[in-house]
């Protein structure tokens, strides 16, 4: 009987084998699984940015602002330290104006070694931003991707020269946009991060997890207190740094147009109830007297829905049109007045208005 017993325990052994073998997904619910190694297998790797840094920051170069000694005219002294990126393989390099506003020559330090006198082709400092040249050949150009849009939460790398250490790279996150409270007329929306940026990083690059060029690293809020505060760094949107750089290198300079008028968006129910169908607009909110705005027939309290070919979704759109506008040529703007639409042609001016310096900037 003892034999029959174990020949049933044998055979019941061969057949739970067969079925384990059959299928594999029995075998973790039938044998429990042991304690898992701690070591990592050779096939996982840790997370890492290091792609897009191979990318980025190679086009990210240190520059060294110089400035004639006071005592000596003929001797050149550091006066001043930042970072820029190479946007183009003819040399144009994009750093901040406050990096080489004051510089009587400025050097350049590429991180493969090489080093060049560059060319001041023009700056802005209603943006903070310079364009730079350098003559070379075979240079790196930082990547770019027209269709990105930086949105909150998206990861980011601050590639700079903080404190002339070297080229360092810090992590962190797009923590808000479209910030316009530090800019110096209050229009200029910036990319709110929490990458450390520290001095000698301006100018330099804030990229995106592939590498791609996100903004121009700009400002630290911490300049701008006299607190301490961790977390908050500004740049400037990619796109605007491309529009303006082109600007510089078409004019020398970045015209700009200018009617004249203040305004504030207001809801779209009340421009629903105001406007007829339009879905967006500004209030104005003040005239200036004498402007292109007050000869062309705009009135406080007018609704302004369109300018040209364009409806006027908010007051950012409004003033981009208007900055973005040849001076000398004519507009028409069609305005909602006592619920009545009403079309004016209004003769753009230049916006020759200088702004107080802002310091809110990291060097």
């Amino acid at each position: 009987m003892l034999r029959s017993f174990l020949r049933s325990i044998l055979f019941g052994l061969i057949a739970a084998a067969i079925v384990i073998a059959l299928i594999p997904e029995l075998r973790h619910k039938i044998i429990p699984a042991q304690s898992q190694s701690n070591t990592v297998t050779a096939s996982s790797s840790p997370m890492s940015f290091n792609n897009a840094v191979q990318r980025a920051a190679p086009a990210v170069v240190n520059i060294y602002s110089r400035q004639y000694s006071e005592e000596d005219r003929s001797k050149l002294k550091t006066q001043g330290l930042g970072s820029g990126v190479i946007v183009s393989a003819k040399g144009y390099i994009i750093t901040n104006y406050h990096v080489v506003a004051s510089a009587d020559q400025v050097i350049v330090a590429l991180q493969d070694g090489r080093v060049a006198s560059a060319q001041l082709i023009g700056q802005d400092r209603r943006t903070d931003i310079a364009v730079l040249q350098i003559s070379m050949s075979n240079l790196p150009v930082i990547p770019l991707n027209s269709e990105y849009s930086a949105k909150v939460g998206d990861i980011v790398l601050a590639i700079g020269n903080p404190y002339n250490l070297g080229q360092t790279t810090t992590l962190g996150i797009i923590s808000a946009t479209g910030r316009s409270s530090i800019s110096a007329d209050g229009r200029q929306a910036f990319i709110q991060t929490d990458a450390a940026i520290n001095e000698g990083n301006s100018g330099g690059a804030l990229v995106n997890s592939q590498g791609e060029l996100v903004g121009i690293n700009t400002a630290s809020f911490q300049q701008a207190t006299e607190l301490e505060t961790y977390g908050i760094s500004f740049a400037i949107p990619q796109k605007l740094a491309w529009k303006i750089m082109n600007k510089i290198i078409a004019d020398g300079r970045v015209i700009r147009g200018y009617i004249g008028v203040d305004g504030q968006d207001i809801s779209s129910m009340t421009n629903r109830l105001l406007a007829g169908n339009f879905t967006g607009g500004i209030i104005v909110l003040g005239v200036e007297p004498g402007g292109p705005a007050d000869e062309g027939g705009i009135k406080a309290q007018d609704i302004i829905v369109k300018i040209g070919d364009m409806v006027a979704d908010n007051r950012q759109s409004v003033m981009d049109a208007i900055t973005d506008a040849r001076p000398g040529s004519e507009v028409k703007i069609v305005v909602i007045r006592n619920g009545k639409q009403k079309q004016l042609t209004v003769k753009i001016g230049e916006d020759n208005r200088l702004l107080t310096p802002n310091t809110n900037r990291s060097k």
